[in-house]
């Protein structure tokens, strides 16, 4: 059951990648790169200066979930030497 925990680990990484990468790609950018401006500020500014906090902010809890509960990342403890039990 560990193995499956870890894998499941690696594909949520794999999925956030893969969305930054849409969220980076033409359409999205020129769905926001419209004459438009929101408090006198560009949509696509407003859409980096947002959704690219965003992102790293729900990338950070996810890590710091994953560390809190999820599975080893090795066999050692890296606060301990290869040794000391």
């Amino acid at each position: 059951m560990k193995k499956d925990g870890h894998i499941r680990v690696k594909e949520a990484w794999v999925l956030f990648f893969l969305l930054g990468v849409v969220m980076l790609n033409y359409p999205f950018l020129h769905i926001f790169n419209k004459g438009y401006l929101i408090l006198g500020i560009p949509m696509l500014v407003l859409y980096f200066m947002i959704g690219w906090p965003f992102s790293i902010f729900i990338i950070f809890l996810f890590a710091k979930t994953t560390r809190d509960n999820g599975p080893p990342h090795s066999q050692f403890d890296k606060r301990k030497g290869p040794g000391s039990e």
